[in-house]
């Protein structure tokens, strides 16, 4: 237990020195004091955010491109050249080393890497004409995250945690279920930047000491106490400062950390789960990345049924790769290790939600930050992908919307779109409709004018919904 100064006068310094051995350094969210209602009434709720962090291949996933095979090892030639992709006349094209074949009911494209989506096609909606600004993974994962290449700006969970009031006031309303690491673009990704503090990620990890020090090192009392000083303290300090925003959102930091001591170790603890959603999800998979990734999306499923309202699933690195899909060689080798971590878990989670009633409410966005160029410099047995961001692919489910369907087409080397070209404004803008938020009207005021996710950008897709 902490030594309590022998006077009852704490300063601030001493206070939150104390507070600090029971909540730890991690930033938490809270519900925020200043709500927006939804400016009409939502399809959906939710958002669990799967993100494949590196970028996956698009022509190797869900969008087929025959004719990388026809002409394997042919120079793609000046015309096949962009500055959205590392390209150069030199590069010869690289056919997929998987077969696509059409899944479900619907037909949709979906190749054997994936088996267990395959199994599922009919649920997902995808997206194969996404183009982003530049081929590197800080700026695209920025760009992902929060609209801008530049970061500098809060990320989309933040902005629906501001503008959406969480479901349970004893947890945050936005979750990051991450593996130690912090990806390309910095924990930006997950910040709150001029909104209020109180909408950043809080950061849980899969290993067993998921947050620091969530367990109190003093009686609950004397805790309590402690926090009623520091806040009394903070609302005068709040009162004296040009930026009382982020001192009110320590305070409630403060308040709801204390408060997830009791709710979130249960809610984390999957052994309360059944035998069958334990084989479903793959927890026992002797694969101990695919067991990591698999704990992390059920506690994303627990944790959306349980009021959190955004939650993002990072990917395991399994070679010290901060962007686990980037595979500039050995394509064939590590795509297979990444989708055997996370595609029968995905799956599992779509389905799970679904049987419990909670997909239509649920939005579930897969997607990387770029997709990866349909040819290499060299064909050999190592080969792999560079950047590519003239045209990939992504998928949603559940939400309101479509099932079954493709969106947008590319060349018929996968190298640009030549239909229904789309950015990361409008996938932002189409989920925030589905959330009921209409994405030029949710703004904050900062530096002298509105801010908002897509800044002057975003349109709806109406296509991909019911």
């Amino acid at each position: 237990m902490p030594t309590f100064p022998p006077t009852p006068f704490i300063s601030r310094r001493q206070s939150l020195q104390l507070m600090s051995t029971c909540f730890g350094y991690f930033a938490t969210t809270a519900v925020a004091q200043a709500r927006q209602e939804p400016h009409f009434t939502p399809k959906a709720r939710n958002v669990i955010f799967c993100f494949m962090d590196g970028g996956p291949s698009h022509v190797d996933t869900f969008d087929p491109k025959p004719a990388l095979t026809k002409y394997q090892g042919q120079k793609i030639g000046p015309s096949a050249v962009s500055v959205r992709s590392q390209s150069d006349a030199n590069r010869v094209w690289l056919g997929s080393p998987w077969r696509f074949q059409q899944r479900g009911q619907s037909g949709l494209w979906v190749s054997d890497l994936f088996p267990k989506l395959a199994q599922i096609a009919d649920r997902l909606c995808v997206v194969r004409s996404l183009v982003g600004e530049l081929p590197l993974h800080g700026q695209q994962n920025l760009l992902l995250h929060t609209g801008r290449i530049l970061g500098q700006a809060p990320s989309m969970g933040a902005w629906i945690n501001h503008g959406i009031s969480s479901d349970n006031g004893n947890l945050p309303g936005y979750v990051v279920l991450n593996n130690d690491w912090v990806p390309n673009g910095g924990l930006e990704n997950f910040g709150s930047s001029y909104l209020p503090a109180s909408n950043q990620a809080t950061l849980i990890r899969a290993n067993a000491s998921a947050v620091d020090n969530l367990s109190p090192h003093m009686k609950r009392p004397v805790q309590k106490k402690l926090l009623s000083l520091l806040a009394e303290q903070d609302r005068e300090f709040a009162d004296s400062t040009t930026q009382p925003d982020n001192v009110r959102g320590a305070i409630s930091n403060y308040e709801i950390a204390f408060r997830m001591q009791t709710e979130l170790p249960d809610l984390l603890d999957i052994a309360q789960e059944t035998r069958y959603t334990h084989e479903l999800y793959g927890i026992n998979s002797p694969d101990e990345h695919q067991r990591l990734y698999a704990t992390q999306t059920l506690r994303a499923r627990r944790l959306i049924e349980s009021g959190v309202r955004f939650v993002e699933i990072t990917c395991p690195s399994f070679d010290g790769n901060n962007s686990p899909w980037d595979q500039h060689g050995q394509l064939k080798i590590n795509h297979e290790k990444n989708a055997r971590v996370t595609d029968q878990s995905v799956a599992a989670l779509i389905l799970d939600l679904e049987q419990r009633g909670l997909l239509e409410e649920t939005i579930v966005l897969w997607a990387g930050e770029m997709g990866r160029t349909p040819h290499t410099p060299a064909v050999t047995d190592g080969c792999g992908r560079d950047h590519h961001v003239d045209g990939y692919s992504i998928f949603m489910a559940g939400g309101g919307f479509r099932g079954g369907m493709s969106y947008g087409e590319t060349d018929d080397f996968g190298n640009s779109v030549v239909t229904d070209r789309c950015d990361v404004h409008d996938i932002h803008a189409t989920i925030m409709h589905q959330l009921g938020i209409d994405h030029q009207r949710l703004t904050f005021r900062h530096g002298g004018r509105d801010h908002r996710l897509t800044d002057v950008h975003g349109r709806v897709l109406l296509p991909l919904l019911n």
